[in-house]
């Protein structure tokens, strides 16, 4: 009785996934107001603001008819791979690193928006397959130069972590469109025998030392260690419930770098301990599980591949995130999606997730033109 009293546009929206996600951004916005020191700026006000104008994205890709998400597949992966270029002749350089577009208005990552394009260029492309051409190899060939292209121009800004974050959203659509295991296994294979080559000859100086410093940080605890262990002290000091609100030694004295995006997730441990930790976690399980659904119910084979190859892309952002500042992986520079403060990233989970809703839209409309 209660869906008479509201507009169908409103009732109509995804609210089982948009009232979690609205709990997992205003939580992080408190915790980027502590990492502040009690202030709203410069990062709790413009996370909200972020979030608002890509929540506003969000809800018009929800809307898109699915022959124009299939349409537009091809030339926006094109037009990304363009912008990639452009990155390398005339970007700008910060931090070591080339990866921005000064547009004027506003400073674009093109390798951001490769994420969600990968996925959707993947699910276009296996969509168009025969089922039975899947098994063939000959099908695998153009599928990875898709993949290679936008991966390798990523690799030269150097940045490995959008990289693989690209090669995965990637693999993970091939994994699901059906190939032979066998090609797995051996690629799996192929790169333990390659892991030690690109180790030493073609990664820069200051990715092996992530890799050492994972291994051991404790070997530099004042240098390249700092990171990894301020993190570890400030989410085991948090406890059961932690130090309370806008309380904590490592993150409120300074201690723990990058405390307002890489590393938010033991900002907010330390402050609202384990049963916090808990509640971010389960609030990502549920998004998850959610995307998860909408693709197991999608009405077609583009439409399955779109929604689970977006769901495993945020689902790569979370975990790289929360194995990293526990110390189970590399510091790779990935940002906890709606909680960390960052732009790009918000951009990039709002597109996954935008997509995810027009792919629930598809199944729903379907469903009510079949009754």
């Amino acid at each position: 009785m209660w869906r008479n009293a509201i507009p169908e546009p409103i009732a109509r929206q995804p609210w089982r996934v948009l009232i979690p996600l609205f709990a997992l951004v205003l939580f992080g916005a408190s915790v980027l107001y502590t990492a502040a020191g009690g202030s709203m700026a410069p990062w709790a006000s413009s996370h909200l603001i972020r979030f608002g104008v890509f929540l506003v994205m969000a809800l018009v890709i929800a809307a898109i008819p699915k022959d124009l998400f299939k349409f537009g597949a091809y030339p926006i992966y094109g037009a990304v791979v363009v912008l990639l270029i452009l990155v390398e002749l005339i970007g700008g350089i910060g931090g070591g690193s080339q990866r921005w577009l000064n547009l004027g208005f506003m400073t674009l990552q093109p390798s951001e928006l490769m994420k969600p394009v990968i996925v959707l260029v993947m699910a276009r492309f296996y969509s168009d397959l025969p089922p039975s051409m899947t098994a063939e190899f000959k099908a695998l060939v153009p599928a990875l130069g898709l993949l290679a292209i936008p991966a390798l121009l990523v690799m030269l800004q150097p940045d490995l972590g959008t990289g693989l974050a690209i090669s995965f959203g990637a693999i993970v659509v091939i994994f699901l469109a059906g190939p032979p295991m066998r090609w797995f296994v051996a690629g799996g294979a192929a790169a333990l025998v390659a892991a030690p080559i690109a180790f030493f000859f073609l990664l820069h100086d200051y990715q092996r030392k992530r890799v050492f410093v994972f291994l051991d940080p404790e070997a530099d605890p004042s240098g390249t260690g700092y990171h990894i262990l301020q993190s570890k002290i400030a989410i085991g000091s948090g406890g059961l419930t932690g130090k309370g609100f806008g309380n904590g030694s490592q993150s409120m004295l300074g201690y723990l770098p990058e405390a307002h995006t890489d590393f938010v997730f033991a900002t907010m441990a330390e402050q609202w301990g384990l049963l916090g930790g808990l509640f971010v976690i389960g609030t990502f399980i549920h998004i998850l599980r959610w995307g998860m659904r909408v693709a197991d119910r999608a009405p077609d084979r583009f439409s399955q591949l779109l929604a689970a190859g977006m769901t495993c892309t945020v689902f790569f952002y979370m975990a790289i995130n929360l194995m990293m500042v526990m110390g189970l992986a590399p510091v790779v520079g990935i940002p906890l999606p709606f909680v960390s403060h960052g732009g790009s990233s918000m951009m990039t989970n709002m597109i996954c997730l935008g997509t995810i809703m027009a792919v629930d839209r598809w199944t729903r409309s379907r469903g009510r033109w079949a009754d």
